[in-house]
């Protein structure tokens, strides 16, 4: 394929915004007609673009529109968290090309943590069976404090201060790239969620820890060195619990999942009326799907134990609404499906903590991507990164 700007400008456009006509590419990349029309006639050449029907007509010949095509090209996935790994083949369409593969890998204090990953992520390409040159490139989310830029994560996988896109490029064959998982989720309700087009929205990563992800102005918000959004660690409580950061009061220390799991141990092993069992030896992970199992269920120890973080995490909304004066909050993330439960105590708490005029400006939604929101974020870090 003969790589021009146009035609990664196209491909970018039809997948994000699906079928679009020669016209309308032309005006929304600012290109003469016959520029754009040429660049698509080679994209149809290459098989990368469609002819997918006629738009609807507004007078006179209805346009041809173009859509991108499927299997065209593939994308690898990764949506990592601090327990477990997920990795997902897409098409072009962000459809599954293949099962997806979830392995238990914890990233605190494990130094094979970045060997595994590699051995994981080869084992799953070679077993897909599909060519590596029909890979548009291996998108990964992480958490901890990760340098796009030069592709390093400060928190977790230690590559002696290599870069990990380039190491994990060249033990793939594959160009990977990575961001935070609180970013790319962001991106993603940006892009094809429930913030869909919106400019200034503040999404939640609902997970072992409270993530955020900021799109101000139509882009992710970074900060000064690339690590804007520790809506975790904002000094909430002075009852000076210790968080994993080293620092006491967090927000993450007193209404993370991992938080709520531990209190329903606690609870359960003091003799709390729940349907929850006995499951201290359980991993983090089990226990917390079922505390959100029961609280769909109607188990009022789950409930209680979820509203009380909500309210923790909508006293720390407040003053992130302060500050950002967001159009939208989002809840995403692992803990979206119990979203729900958290939206009564998280407006309580913006009742009691938040200017009115700015409580009353900014909406709150529920993710419809949930968990899947990372994987989506991952295909679209790759499509941004993608040259044709």
């Amino acid at each position: 394929m003969k790589s021009t700007p146009l035609k990664s400008a196209i491909i970018k456009h039809l997948y994000f915004d699906k079928g679009q006509s020669c016209a309308e590419l032309s005006e929304i990349l600012d290109k003469s007609l016959p520029s754009t029309s040429k660049a698509i006639n080679e994209l149809i050449e290459e098989g990368l673009v469609i002819e997918d029907g006629y738009a609807r007509s507004s007078g006179g010949r209805r346009p041809l529109v173009y859509s991108i095509k499927a299997d065209a090209m593939y994308m690898l996935t990764v949506a990592m968290d601090q327990f477990s790994t997920r990795i997902q083949l897409v098409d072009l369409l962000n459809k599954p090309a293949a099962d997806m593969v979830i392995f238990e890998m914890r990233l605190l204090d494990n130094p094979n943590a970045l060997t595994q990953l590699l051995e994981q992520i080869n084992d799953y390409i070679d077993n897909v069976g599909i060519p590596r040159d029909k890979y548009a490139g291996i998108g990964i989310g992480m958490p901890g404090f990760v340098n796009v830029n030069d592709g390093i994560n400060y928190t977790y996988l230690d590559a002696g201060g290599q870069s990990l896109t380039q190491l994990i490029t060249l033990e793939t064959g594959v160009a990977t790239y990575i961001d935070n998982d609180s970013s790319l989720i962001a991106l993603a309700e940006q892009r094809f969620g429930i913030a869909k087009n919106q400019r200034d929205v503040m999404v939640i990563n609902l997970g072992w820890g409270i993530g955020l992800g900021m799109i101000v102005n139509d882009e992710i918000y970074r900060g000064h060195n690339g690590f804007a959004g520790e809506f975790s660690h904002i000094p909430l409580s002075d009852d000076n619990t210790l968080c994993v950061c080293g620092k006491r009061g967090c927000l993450e220390a007193e209404a993370s999942l991992l938080v709520v799991v531990k209190k329903a141990i606690q609870g359960v092993k003091e003799g709390r009326v729940s349907s929850l069992k006995y499951f201290e030896e359980e991993h983090p992970k089990l226990v917390g799907d079922a505390i959100m199992d029961a609280a769909a269920n109607g188990d009022q120890f789950a409930i209680e134990l979820l509203t009380d973080a909500g309210y923790k995490i909508g006293k720390g909304l407040a003053i992130l609404i302060h500050i950002m004066n967001p159009a939208s909050i989002v809840l995403s993330g692992r803990g979206a499906i119990v979203g729900k439960f958290l939206l009564a105590p998280i407006q309580q708490a913006l009742n009691k903590y938040c200017i009115p005029r700015l409580a009353a400006s900014t909406e709150l939604l529920i993710s419809e991507l949930g968990f899947d929101a990372e994987l989506v974020g991952a295909a679209i870090l790759v499509m941004e990164n993608l040259t044709a």
